[in-house]
């Protein structure tokens, strides 16, 4: 029999399905400041992101790879971003955006659920710590508890601080009238009934953005989440597919469009907020500096970062740049990391937050303690 209980979790599932792929989470804290982390799995080839094609031994160990460079945006005289990142460059140009190069985490070998752990916990290594530096960085910002529009919640933002979670279903939605009899029948429940509102509050959010698809929807449905006094603060964005081993022209193109739209739409759709906000891109581990046999590129270390928004400092590219020659790849086969992945979130966050930058790295980072990255990133 479908009690009342079995009943609730039933619809309010189907009420609560919005994305299933790539999946959202949000936390919101009590400040006008808003940050948005986009976390790229599978390793992105920053190398392709980001073009040194200014460096004599690029073009010989990319191959095929480096002919996206011709046609890119050319951002100095070393660097140029890949032609499908047209609305990043657009930002770039009006100083809304920073790109770091040849960054990494303190993680060195080459396994992405390894790395994945160390980017997201904040760790020295994978597996040493159970919560995620996203919510350790919720603690320091005095409002509300956080929201997962997920399967689970990433582990960024686990820990001690509440998350909620609405997990994707694929049961088709509910009526409208059996939505409205369902709320009859728990208005007076004092356990269910709030949980129902809840249900039925994330729904009406999500609006018809829920049945988009493409990037721009992804990120319009980001900023009506993350919009108005009641909107979230921090937020976080699982992007999946950059695991590029083969045929990677084409599939990282598609990629990156779906990451430049959905930032823009992003933007678009925080309007006036935007001036406000901060967001991260960053992945797990780069990709090798040579090209592989099957027209892709395979695990590295190296890697590039994004900082994007309203608030961010831009207009440039930070990179201590390491060089491709072969006596400066790391291990003979990737970019060698100059900037400490750690170090510059933890700069980044001090300074959008207004929090001191050697505590914050404490906090964040515990077991490496990172010198937080001290060049501007963010207006302050």
């Amino acid at each position: 029999m479908l009690d009342r209980r079995n009943f609730l979790a039933a619809t309010s599932a189907g009420a609560a399905a919005l994305l299933a792929n790539p999946r959202l989470a949000f936390a919101r804290a009590d400040t006008d400041k808003r940050f948005l982390f986009i976390i790229q799995r599978g390793a992105a080839d920053g190398l392709a992101i980001l073009a040194p094609n200014g460096d004599p031994a690029y073009a010989g160990l990319r191959g095929d790879l480096a002919r996206d460079a011709a046609s890119g945006t050319k951002l100095d005289g070393m660097f140029t971003l890949h032609p499908a990142m047209a609305e990043s460059a657009k930002l770039f140009a009006a100083k809304q955006a920073l790109f770091i190069h040849a960054v990494a985490s303190p993680y060195r070998d080459r396994s992405h659920f390894d790395g994945q752990n160390v980017l997201e916990s904040g760790a020295g290594g994978a597996y040493r710590l159970k919560d995620g530096w996203m919510n350790r960085l919720l603690g320091e910002l005095p409002g509300d508890k956080g929201i997962a529009l997920s399967l689970a919640v990433p582990l960024a933002l686990r820990g001690s601080i509440p998350v909620e979670s609405y997990a994707p279903s694929a049961l088709p939605d509910a009526a409208d009238d059996l939505m409205l009899r369902a709320g009859d029948l728990y208005a007076r429940d004092a356990q269910l009934g709030p949980l129902w509102h809840q249900a039925l509050a994330a729904r009406d959010k999500a609006g018809d953005l829920a049945s988009g698809k493409g990037g721009a929807a992804l990120g319009a449905l980001a900023a009506r989440q993350m919009s108005g006094p009641d909107g979230a603060r921090v937020g976080m964005i699982e992007t999946n597919g950059w695991d590029t081993h083969s045929g990677q022209t084409g599939r990282l193109a598609a990629q990156l469009n779906q990451l430049d739209t959905t930032i823009a739409g992003f933007r678009t759709g925080l309007g006036a907020e935007w001036s406000n906000t901060l967001v991260l891109v960053a992945t797990e581990f780069g990709r090798t500096a040579k090209a592989n046999g099957t027209g892709g590129t395979d695990h590295g270390t190296g890697a590039m970062a994004m900082l994007m928004g309203g608030a961010v400092a831009g207009g440039r590219v930070i990179a201590d740049w390491p060089g491709l020659s072969p006596a400066a790849l790391y291990e003979g086969r990737d970019l060698k990391p100059t900037t400490d992945l750690d170090a510059l979130v933890a700069g980044a966050m001090a300074q959008h937050f207004g929090l001191d930058p050697l505590r914050t790295a404490g906090l964040l980072f515990p077991e490496t303690r990172p010198a937080p990255l001290m060049q501007r990133l963010v207006i302050a």
